[in-house]
């Protein structure tokens, strides 16, 4: 999917945002009054390498012509299962190996990078891809680059912070899916798993809910991300869960006039500002 416009005066201050993941890559630009003026997704079907993954956003740079403006500000996101949520007072960052060592195999030479969540108390660490980093280095010199999840917990933390309601986010995507849980404003767990099938996220939903205690008759289940209503996901949910709905941003996107309108749940972090 591509939708991009043509009209765009070349001074015009632009901002690239782009999403990274071994199964595809996504980006939006905007102009200097924030209006989003290209948005495209490029969905691999398979699981690539970071090296394939390089070469895929080189194709995509040589390709597209909204990607061919001068943008003072870049933005890459890196969404993997390479994290770990730590809370900011047992954060030392000379531990960083430490936090993600029982969950990931991590190697010697693996670089990893933390995001301080400063309004909510906690750090995410994780491993970006670091051939993407020096090809972005490289390339445009300055750059900006944080996790996914990051952005989806800080994000999801604003918009229920006067919230009473025990909420259940799940971010889907092609081959994995993110599930952010709040309950009065709180983080109570966020995590990645991986699914080829729906029963795959019925059974990660369940026992993410057995192990919180979740009631699925009580709680809120709340779609982001590449989802419908006739998808099969929601059909197997919606016979365990009783309450879902799809999910928006706090502040709608503004698009420019030759962007088709975008459904509020989707593109949920790729929209969302850092």
């Amino acid at each position: 999917m591509v939708q991009t416009t043509n009209n765009i005066e070349d001074n015009t201050l632009h901002t690239l945002s782009i999403q990274v993941s071994l199964n595809g890559l996504s980006f939006c630009t905007r102009d200097q009054e924030d209006h989003i003026t290209a948005l495209a997704c490029d969905h691999f079907g398979i699981q690539l390498t970071p090296e394939q993954v390089l070469d895929k956003i080189k194709y995509t740079f040589d390709h597209h012509q909204a990607l061919k403006k001068n943008f003072h500000n870049i933005e890459v996101i890196y969404q993997n299962d390479l994290y770990s949520t730590v809370p900011k007072a047992l954060f030392k960052e000379d531990a960083l190996k430490d936090y993600l060592k029982y969950n990931i195999k991590v190697l010697d030479n693996d670089f990893i990078a933390y995001d301080e969540l400063e309004q909510h108390d906690m750090v995410v660490v994780y491993i970006p891809y670091a051939n993407i980093n020096n090809f972005f280095f490289e390339t445009f010199g300055s750059f900006t680059y944080k996790h996914a999840s990051t952005i989806l917990i800080s994000s999801l933390l604003v918009q229920e912070k006067n919230n009473e309601d025990l909420r259940v986010y799940a971010n889907m995507q092609d081959k994995f899916f993110d599930l952010v849980v709040i309950h009065k404003g709180r983080l109570l767990l966020a995590n990645t798993y991986i699914h080829t099938s729906k029963e795959d996220f019925l059974y990660y939903l369940l026992f993410v809910a057995e192990q919180l205690k979740l009631n699925p008759e009580e709680f809120k289940l709340i779609f982001l991300g590449k989802i419908e209503e006739n998808s099969p996901y929601f059909d197997i949910a919606h016979n365990y869960v009783r309450n879902i709905s799809f999910g928006k941003h706090q502040r709608a996107p503004k698009l420019s006039s030759e962007i088709n309108p975008i459904p509020a749940h989707q593109h949920f972090v790729l929209l969302s500002h850092f």
